[in-house]
This record gives C-alpha cells, structure tokens and sequence, in this order.
C-alpha cells in the first residue's frame, strides 16, 4: 500500500473500474427491495457549481448507503435543457442553442463522473432530444381529447418594438431588456391544462405525503389557497348582462359601495367605447404589473365606467368602476368593494371620495378598535347596519346571507381556490413545439400520433427578436387530413419537460412508449427526492398534477411521485467588493484577494492580490456569477480530489441549512483523510491479523469496541433515518480520534483494530466512495464494498462491563471511580467514601447525604 495519499489518481482508477463494471445499472427486480434515488437535474448552462455539487452528493451518499442495505438501487440523470439562457448565449457567442446545449452537456456530464457519482447512465435524458419530447407531445394530445386542454386569451408582456414576447426576468424597470422600450399587457392567445380540475386532489393527498418538509406542504397549500365563499350576481341599473363576484367576506354584504372591474373585463372594454377618459385608462393599465409583489405595491387607480349595479340583497345602486388592482385573470374579473372593511378598497375609496359603510362592529369581549374614518376595520365581529342580519356573528352571518341570496336566487355557497389553470404557450424558439394544428376553418386540432413527433429544427439563426420557427412560414405549413393546415408556431413552457422526467427516466430505453408499465410500476414512486426549496411550490406542483395526469391515463397505478423530500440549503461564500467615485461596485473573486483575521478567525480586512487595496468584505452570500464568488469545484478537484470536496461538503452543516464554503475546511476534510490512510497503511504495514477474540478482550479493548458499536449505530441512523450527514460525519471523526489513540501492539488490538477499520471503510463508503473503494481491499476484504454490506452493529459489545462514576463532594469533582456496570447502590456508594481525595475533604465533617444517579455520578453532601 502507498504511504502517501494520492486521491488523483487513486479517483481516475477507481471511476474507470466503476465504468467498466457498470456496477451503478439497475434493472428491474421484482426479488429485491427497490430503491429510487433521483436529485433534480441540472440546467446545462456551462458548468456545475457547488449547489450542484452539493445537491448531487447527498443523493450519491443516499444511493449508496441504500444499495450497502442490499437493495435494488437506481439513481439516474439527466438535462433540463430547454429554455431561454440557451437562446442568449446562442445571441451572445453567434451559435445555435442547440450547438452551446450540448457542448455544455458533454462537459458537465464529465465533470459529474469526475466527482465520483455513481448514475445509471444508460437512463440519461435530454429534454431539448426528440425522443423525450415526442412523447410529451403525445400526451398533451391525449389531455386535449380528454378535454383537459383549451385556448384563450391571457395576458403577457409585450414589447412594442422587438414585436415579442417577454418573460418576467426580461423586464427590467418596466422596460424591455433589448429594446428599452416600455412593456405593455397584451392578450394573445395562450394554451392551458386544467390543473384546477385537480386543486382538490394536490390539496388532500398533501396530507399523505408524511416525509416532506412541513414548509412545502405550506406553500403548497397556500398556493392553491382553497377559500370557501359566495358568488353573487349583480345586475346592472341599465338592463345589461349582469356579472358575478365571489366574495369569502359575505358577512359584509350589506357594506358594499361600489364594484371594481378588470380592465379587460367585457363591461369596461364595451363602455370604454364612448368614454375617452375610460378608455385612457384602460390603455394604461396594459402596462400594469400583474405579480402579486407588485400588486400589492403599486399605486390603486380607478376610473368610473357610468354604469351603476343593483345591490343583489338592498336594490340599491352601487357605481361601477374599473381598478387597476383587479385582474381578468382571476376569478370573474369583478370585486365587490366594502370599504369600511377592507383596506384596499378604503383606499381606494377615500382616493376617490366613494362612500366607506361599517356593517362589522368588535365582539363584545374584545378589545379591538374600530374606526372607519381612520382604516378599514378588517377582522370579523358582529354585524352591524344590515337590516335582518344585525346581531349575527361572522358564522351565522355567512350561513343566513347565503340563504338568502340562493332562495332569491342571487347567489349560492361555492368553493373557490386561488390556483389558475396552467398557462404552457411560450412564444420563444427553444422549447418544445405544441403539437396542435389550425385548419383552413379556424378549427385547432391535434397533431395525429403517426405524425409525431413535431420536431424543433436545430440549424436555424438566432436574431434576437423573433423565434426562428415564428420567422419562418414554410416551418408552419402542413396537412391535415389531406387539407392545408398551420402548424402551431408556440412551444412549451419548460416546467413541461421538468414535470414528468422522473418517470422517463424509469423507461428511457424504451422507445416505443412513453413509459413501461412494468419498469414504471416497479420503481415509481421515487423514494428519495433532493432539491433546493425554491422549487417547493411550481415544479414540485406541476410534478404531482402531472403524476395524477399520467395515473389517470394508466400510465402509474401511484398517486404521488416522490416519497421523500429533502430540500438542501444554499451555498455560501465570502464576497469582496470595491466601488468607485461614481458608486459602481465591482466584484472580485475570493482567489483574487488577500484577507487577514483576527485571532477567532474572523476576517477584519482584505486587499487585493493586484494592487494591494482595500477592498469591502461583504459577508456570506449565495455564490453567484453577479457577486463573482463561485468556487469551481474542478479546481477544488484537481488540488484535494473529489471525496475531499464530498466530505467537506456533508460535514459543513445539516443537509437543510446554508453551507459556508470555507478553505479551512475543505483542508481539513482532505486532512482527516489523509490521517485515515495514513493509519490504515501503518496497520496494514504491521503484519498479518489474528482473529478477533471478544472473550479474551480487556476492560480498555472492550470500550473502544463499544465506540466502534456506538459509531455504527449513530451513523446508521444519522444517514438511515434522520439525514443528519453532518453528525454521521463528526461521530467517524471522533472514532477515528479513538483509533489512533489506541495501543496497537497485542494480537487482539490489532484485531479489534482491523474490525474498526473495516468499519470505518463501510460507514464512509457513501459519502467518500475512491478512498474506501481502495481502503477495503487493502484490508483484505473481497468483493465490491458497494456490496460488502452495511456493518451490523453487536448489541453484546454495547453491554458495557464497567461504568466511570464521577464522585463529587458538594458538587465539586473530587475522584473517578471505576465499577462493575451491575454493581449495587451500596457498593458503589461505599466505594466512593472510600477514596482517599473524597476522605480528604468530607474530614471533619458530617456526610449528611450520599446521592447516587445510577451508571452516572455519586455526590456527597457534608457539612
């Protein structure tokens, strides 16, 4: 065995076996217990960066401690590789998307192997290859037959100039981030999937998923915000069409004072028709932000239709306005406004000198304040000012209002949710294309399945502005059945692709289907899922409709397609910064600067390497390219070896937590193995090894072998059950501490030593796979120690023998007493008094009590 540690080599060789033995393929096997590893797969966007690599890392230490379990492991990926950073880059570097995707892909797929992550590559997908997204067009055809597809207008950021659409992060300051030109609302039309048809399910079977963080389940359900209400119709003074609103405040009824519309509701576009100012401001309004931030920012502004709407209940008229804080988009596209309990609508209605009702009054046994000259008073109470319903508390209130307008038939109880349909259409290039056809009539009809799939030319010229295949009109042309029909020119949204890939991955070599049933059923659902808790709420939702999508089709025969949610934290790492007199900052890499710490190791100044300047430390942040303090882990690499970067990063902090990227650190980390190597070689130089005798053990080889027991159990479940890494991590270290303390000259110290290595080897196999790989045959063992095994813990070496009693004199240690682990309480007592360092100081005195707390401590209390 070498006597030095030389991981890069030592990692080349051991990932060219695990290549060419291709121990990391799993296939079906109904004998064996299953297990599904998956981490969300990357955007190939260049190269891997530490959240990458952290990310990734704990799904390789689940995936391996789960197959050390004996059982069928599969832990496969991928690409996300659709999406708008490709176009950019495509702009930026005069190429292709498709040319810069899979460059990109080829270089971060050896820079995973390099780290030593052990995926079935066989099962790899590519979203942006037609032989994933062929099979998402097929399905979006079979939802669309099913009815659970449709068209409509919707809203999105137009720019006037490059004639395009623009995605939220391409407005900057409500301007386009190419042209400069302001942003307007604009309706196009837009394809759908009913993701509400399911709201009810994503709600409910949230209940069962008892392995996910509480947060997600929260924002999940906030999300989807089921709200139990009234919709009421309101009739117009003038004889129109009445309109309907939903209100979950019907106890405030009799309050209302005016109704607010949309924009783009009907009413307002019709009477906007012979009113210039109406008219005016709806033209403003299409530059209106519609996310919820800022909604809930911006100035409320309204303008009067003339229209005037009879009270369902009162029959008095109320003015109808239209305000820019309310949205076609949800629910009816029309509020009723109280604005003596609502503080919008109390805005609103003192901007604009409207009428403001109390109808709510405080509860007798509160001590709340209610002034509607000075605020809405918005909590519920009793009701006040409305006629027959005086009295009644909010309960009450709700019922009997109700009641009331169902029996008039006004209105009804209904249950709303906050969730909308999901918008799919985007109008860039790359993405996958929707696979719906326009015939010569107008009608939209679905791409047969023989002609899919609908493929996305790849050689095209990016200009910028408009997408390639919108550019060019014989892309478009088609037939169906034997007539001229349009192609649709729209891709899809890329929550799309990321929505389902967890299970082709389960059947990515089947290219007959878009899934297996057999491959499917056996592995799905996953029982490991790992990403950051960004994506708790969109990609996590889309993942769980899209499961109960492919259930419905018979694809799955589960419900949900995770088991397990484990959500890492953030990578962090220390920022420099310096700006100059005209406020501009620049940023510097960490490598690029000299820092000097105190003597706790806390950073007073920096300068830099350049010019020896001061610079600004700016703390821990989120690694970023803006704040230029990412760490490339293929430097980190080159110079410690991949299981240093991988130990590092599993004993920095808990999985969920932010991680501090230190340099100090990661040294030791690449310390600790090196004292690893350095004593398994040491043992290995010192000869032959007896067979371990636990009946011929001392008292002081016992307790090391107890830690060594101890050790496998912490570890066990620290990994196993509570995902703790960074504890499993700490009590190896501690055991190893022991280990090299230990005397190493007998037969049977060498033996237990020998137990222990090979125990350590197993225990941190997982999460430093090349050092153990090469450790385990250097000690002797056969086989693969990916299959050796998971040590089993000896319940008999955790029986301990002996116990160390510290013996106090008024609470102040006075002796260590050492006894037989069943010996009495007399015994152990009388043992204590015995000690010549506790007579010393009870002499003279009167032992007024003696307390013992078994297998712990004895306390004598003298005066």
């Amino acid at each position: 065995m070498a006597a030095e540690y030389h991981p890069q080599k030592l990692e080349k060789d051991v990932q060219e076996y695990w290549e060419s033995s291709q121990i990391f393929q799993a296939d079906v096997d109904p004998s064996k217990e299953k297990f599904y590893c998956l981490s969300m797969f990357p955007y190939p966007s260049g190269k891997l960066h530490m959240g990458h690599v952290r990310n990734y890392t704990i799904g390789d230490v689940v995936s391996r401690y789960q197959r050390m379990q004996g059982k069928n492991v599969m832990q496969p990926m991928g690409w996300d590789a659709f999406g708008l950073p490709a176009e950019n880059a495509a702009l930026n570097n005069n190429s292709q998307p498709a040319k810069w995707t899979y460059a990109n892909i080829e270089y971060m797929k050896e820079q995973l192997k390099s780290l030593g992550f052990g995926y079935d590559w066989r099962r790899e997908v590519t979203t942006c290859k037609k032989d994933y997204y062929r099979w998402e067009q097929w399905f979006f055809t079979r939802l669309y037959e099913k009815g659970l597809v449709y068209k409509k207008n919707a809203t999105v950021n137009w720019d006037p100039i490059d004639q395009t659409v623009l995605a939220n992060e391409q407005v900057i300051d409500g301007r386009g981030w190419r042209s400069g030109a302001l942003v307007e609302q604009k309706e196009i039309p837009q394809w759908f999937i009913k993701i509400t048809d399911y709201a009810e399910q994503l709600l409910n079977d949230l209940d069962t998923l008892d392995d996910w963080p509480e947060q997600v389940k929260t924002q999940q359900r906030n999300w989807i915000g089921r709200s139990e209400g009234v919709q009421m119709t309101f009739a117009l003074a003038d004889g129109n069409e009445p309109f309907d609103v939903y209100t979950t405040r019907p106890d405030t009824v009799m309050g209302v004072t005016y109704v607010a519309l949309a924009a783009q509701h009907p009413l307002a576009l019709e009477a906007s028709k012979s009113n210039a100012e109406l008219a005016a401001f709806i033209e403003e309004c299409k530059n209106t932000k519609t996310a919820e931030a800022d909604m809930a920012t911006m100035e409320k502004k309204g303008c009067a239709t003339g229209l005037y709407a009879i009270h369902p209940l009162s029959g008095e008229k109320v003015p109808v306005w239209v305000a820019n804080f309310v949205l076609m988009d949800y629910g009816s596209g029309a509020v009723m406004a109280v604005p003596g309990h609502d503080q919008r609508d109390w805005e609103f209605a003192t901007k604009y000198g409207l009428e403001i009702k109390q109808v709510v009054e405080p509860a007798p046994d509160s001590e709340e304040n209610c002034d509607i000259s000075e605020a809405a008073f918005v909590e519920k109470g009793v009701i006040v000012n409305s006629g027959e319903f005086d009295g009644l508390a909010f309960k009450e209130a709700f019922d009997a209002i109700a009641q009331k307008l169902k029996s008039l038939g006004k209105g009804d109880i209904k249950v709303n949710y906050r969730l909308r349909d999901w918008g799919v259409s985007r109008q860039r290039y790359w993405g996958a294309p929707i696979p719906m056809l326009r015939t010569e009539d107008g009608e939209s009809v679905p791409v047969p399945a023989d002609q899919l799939p609908v493929e996305l030319p790849e050689d095209v010229v990016m200009d910028g502005v408009t997408s390639p295949i919108k550019a060019d009109p014989e892309w478009a042309k088609t037939t169906y059945n034997g007539q001229p029909a349009t192609q649709e020119t729209d891709t899809f949204d890329t929550f799309m692709e990321s929505s389902w890939y967890y299970a082709r991955y389960t059947s990515a070599m089947n290219n007959d289907s878009m899934l297996d049933e057999k491959e499917a059923n056996y592995w799905l659902p996953a029982d490991q899922y790992i990403g950051g808790i960004e994506h708790a709420i969109l990609h996590l939702l889309y993942s769980r409709f899209f499961h109960k999508l492919l259930r419905d089709e018979g694809l799955v025969d589960s419900d949900e397609p995770f088991k397990r949610l484990l959500c890492q934290g953030m990578v962090l790492a220390d920022s420099f910064c310096r700006k100059d007199e005209s406020g501009a900052t620049t940023w510097y890499a960490p490598a690029d600067v000299d820092v000097h710490k105190d003597e706790k190791g806390r950073i007073v100044s920096a300068t830099l390497k350049s010019d020896g300047l001061p610079v600004e430390h700016s703390g821990m942040t989120k690694m970023s390219k803006s704040k230029n303090n990412g760490i490339d882990p293929q430097k980190v690499i080159e110079q410690y070896g991949a299981d240093t970067i991988r130990l590092f990063t599993m004993f920095a902090a808990p999985p969920e937590q932010t991680l501090e990227w230190l340099d100090s650190g990661v040294e030791g980390a690449n310390r600790f193995l090196k004292r690893l190597w350095r004593l398994t070689q040491e043992h290995i130089d010192a000869g032959s090894v007896a067979s371990l005798n636990v009946k011929e053990l001392s008292s002081a080889q016992k307790s090391l072998r107890r830690e060594v027991h101890k050790t496998i159990a912490k570890v066990t479940d620290d990994i196993g059950r509570r995902q703790t890494f960074n504890t499993a991590v700490a009590a190896v270290m501690e055991l190893l501490n022991n280990l090299q303390k230990a005397p190493k000259e007998s037969e049977q110290d060498k033996a237990l030593l020998q137990e222990a290595l090979i125990a350590v080897v197993q225990l941190l196999n997982p999460i430093t796979p090349h050092i153990c790989n090469e450790l385990w045959k250097q000690l002797g063992q056969e086989g693969d120690v990916e299959f050796g095994g998971w040590p089993a813990v000896d319940n008999d070496a955790l029986v301990e023998d002996e116990k160390l009693i510290i013996v106090q004199v008024n609470g102040k240690l006075r002796a260590k007493i050492t006894v037989a682990a069943d010996a009495s309480q007399d015994d152990v007592k009388a043992n204590a008094l015995e000690q010549s360092n506790v007579q010393s100081f009870i002499e003279g005195k009167t032992v007024r009590k003696v307390i013992y707390v078994p297998g712990k401590l004895v306390n004598v209390v003298a005066n």
